[in-house]
């Protein structure tokens, strides 16, 4: 991780468009849940998943390429921490992502410094509800 804690609420009021990485169709899951409480305190919120759904209103594409680069600077993860290092392969062969958020326990130290390297800056072990519920 190479954001300090105390630039984390400048990094969420700067970007103001999260896409998030796995975005699941069940609410009772944090992959859902997370993206629903984050848009509902003003963030647009966008997902990726494998299966297309319309559960909660997300507008959902299948694979992180088919997300306009724009709306892909702030990506929210939501892997297994052993799969982190293939989300950074396709980062850094896509593009266009700026922030690599990892949820509540997941890390990958080794995926986190080849993005670190790449000039992403990288949160790790980190909820965005706790985070936006401490900082504003």
């Amino acid at each position: 991780m190479n954001v300090a804690e105390h630039e984390i609420k400048s990094l969420l009021q700067d970007y103001k468009r999260i896409s998030v990485y796995g975005l699941s169709p069940d609410p009772a899951k944090p992959s859902h849940y997370v993206p629903v409480y984050m848009r509902n305190q003003g963030w647009q919120i966008l997902g990726t998943y494998p299966k297309k759904h319309e559960v909660g209103g997300f507008q959902i594409f299948e694979k992180l390429s088919d997300i306009p680069l724009e709306d892909r600077k702030f990506l929210d993860v939501f892997r297994s921490s052993d799969r982190i290092a293939e989300v950074v392969d396709e980062i850094l062969e896509i593009g266009g992502v700026e922030v690599l958020w990892l949820q509540l326990g997941i890390e990958n130290k080794e995926a986190e410094l080849r993005a670190e390297k790449a000039g992403i800056k990288v949160v790790s072990n980190r909820c965005l509800i706790i985070e936006h519920k401490k900082n504003f």
